[in-house]
């Protein structure tokens, strides 16, 4: 899944230790996901699209 977690996470001059301290998930987490290489749950997409101020569509939706 390619997605905008990290440019979304580097807007809002967060490190991936800040933004799973915010949704309760570690910082490899954050890393997995924003790598594609971890498929999160809707419930973990929207509170990562909730803390980074983002709909769902802006991080993870591949349009044309």
């Amino acid at each position: 899944m390619k997605n905008k977690v990290k440019l979304a996470r580097i807007e809002r001059s967060m490190t991936q230790e800040e933004l799973g301290n915010c949704i309760n998930v570690t910082r490899q987490t954050i890393g997995l996901i924003e790598k594609g290489k971890y498929n999160p749950t809707l419930q973990l997409c929207i509170a990562i699209a909730k803390t980074l101020g983002k709909t769902l569509d802006d991080l993870f939706w591949e349009g044309e």
